[in-house]
């Protein structure tokens, strides 16, 4: 036996607290990113409110980023925005655009409520692509979540439950889990879990964390939930120091994927991004209004060099208010860029109607700006759009195809506009019933089954024909 030394190079991604921050940041709500400025505004003293009139030639984040650390300390901090948030270029400058009355959204657009976690996960399941069986064994997993987002049927083992539904469903053990997986990558991931263990795992996995974390995750959550430390450590022959880090790794993770989901009470909305038409062009333009504008304190920065004690300890506020502005600002250019494929992708849309809205899944914009669906998927939730057609939460563009034979494949969003427009033209006397509408349907080569019509018409909040008709 021979004993070597060598040397080995290699690649891995690891998620920092500060790309922690940055997701999270990205699938905030505009009112969930003002809340978390204020609380930052109160307790990193390196921050401060700006004010309103900026050069237009420096950001926020550049402005942070002229703040200078240690020696050292700089490269320490720096990481690959384009594995995450790929790099976005600055858009040429636009016309000057005047609001008026008619540009802003009116106070009824503005109310909204919150959305089922149900709903959410089948919008993400129709933008995907599956097979039938597949689709109904997705749709049973959806429905059989507790309130919390796990993979619970009363009564049965949580090893009973993936056999059970997907029998149901029609579809063999091992494409049931492949499903599974596919719909514990949705946002928020870690949903459908069977465990603990298994939410957070995903989730550790999905954000690149290193073995060490799994390790932990996989085998001491017990000891870590007790704050065993020393035990961990000894266990996995590895300094204790590390193991603490990655305990506050694990803290920031959500054992709880459905928490967000529930709350019932409206919420008023503020677009996050106008579109405004410019001659025949169109023009996207981020929402900043009412949102403090951070920068460094210029006190605080003078006190780091007066006082040598106290330096430290800006240094690490310091770190923390960089990184923020900064994860802020990418956030604002990231919801810029996708709106500008969205409009570029659904043009006749906003040229035409609610007619002309084409099917597009997650992955057409996501391939078009060179990021993940699912960061697709967070860029779109919660956040909205007033454009001169009205105000829309961005995932409204997202629609599943519904196929025609001789004309191109008509979006379902669409064609519930078309049922809406054929009743809103009927005889009140004698209501269209489901399959007539079915077949005037088909006359403009959009080919659906009357139970389709009939859920849609649901969605649509209209009556069935015999609830419809008036006799006088």
């Amino acid at each position: 036996m021979e004993l070597k030394q060598q040397l080995k190079l290699s690649q891995q991604l690891i998620m920092t607290p500060q790309l922690q921050q940055a997701i999270k940041l990205l699938q905030m709500s505009r009112m969930e990113l003002s809340e978390l400025v204020q609380e930052e505004l109160l307790e990193n003293p390196m921050l401060e409110e700006g004010a309103e009139a900026r050069d237009s030639r420096s950001s926020p984040a550049e402005e942070a980023e002229s703040v200078p650390l240690n020696p050292g300390e700089a490269k320490k901090d720096e990481i690959d925005w384009e594995r995450y948030i790929e790099n976005y270029t600055q858009q040429a400058p636009m016309p000057s655009v005047r609001r008026n009355d008619d540009d802003m959204p009116g106070l009824e657009s503005t109310l909204s409520t919150v959305e089922d976690l149900t709903d959410y996960l089948g919008w993400q399941l129709r933008m995907g692509e599956f097979m039938e069986d597949e689709r109904r064994f997705a749709a049973l997993v959806i429905g059989n979540l507790d309130d919390n987002g796990y993979l619970r049927v009363d009564g049965m083992d949580p090893s009973e439950v993936v056999p059970r539904l997907s029998a149901e469903a029609g579809l063999n053990a091992e494409d049931a889990e492949e499903v599974l997986g596919m719909i514990q990558q949705f946002d928020p991931v870690g949903v459908a879990a069977r465990s603990l263990e298994e939410c957070l795992t995903i989730q550790a996995k999905q954000f690149g964390m290193d073995d060490l974390v799994l390790k932990v995750i996989g085998n001491h959550l017990t000891d870590l939930e007790k704050r065993h430390y020393p035990a961990i450590a000894k266990a996995l022959g590895c300094p204790l120091e590390e193991v603490y880090d990655v305990a506050q790794i694990i803290a920031e993770l959500e054992p709880r994927p459905a928490r967000r989901f529930q709350t019932e009470e409206p919420r008023y909305i503020v677009p996050d991004v106008y579109v405004h038409r410019v001659g025949d062009e169109y023009y996207v333009v981020a929402n900043d209004d009412g949102m403090p504008k951070l920068k460094i304190s210029g006190f605080y920065r003078s006190a780091m060099a007066d006082n040598p004690k106290a330096k430290e300890y800006i240094q690490d506020k310091l770190r923390s208010a960089q990184w923020l502005i900064r994860s802020i600002d990418q956030r604002r250019k990231t919801i810029v860029r996708v709106t500008e494929c969205i409009v570029e992708k659904q043009r006749d849309f906003f040229d035409k109607g609610i007619e002309y809205l084409k099917p597009m899944i997650l992955r057409d914009i996501a391939e078009a700006v060179g990021m993940h669906e699912s960061t697709i998927s967070r860029v779109t939730s919660n956040k909205y759009v007033h454009t001169p057609r009205g105000t829309f939460e961005l995932k409204y563009f997202f629609n599943s195809a519904i196929r025609r034979d001789h004309q191109t494949d008509i979006a379902s969003e669409s064609v519930k506009q078309a049922i809406k427009n054929i009743i809103g033209g009927e005889d009140e006397r004698a209501p269209l019933s489901d399959q007539r509408i079915v077949e005037i349907l088909a006359q403009d080569d959009i080919k659906i089954a009357r139970r389709t019509v009939a859920k849609y018409r649901d969605i649509l909040g209209i009556l069935s024909s015999s609830k419809r008709k008036k006799y006088f």
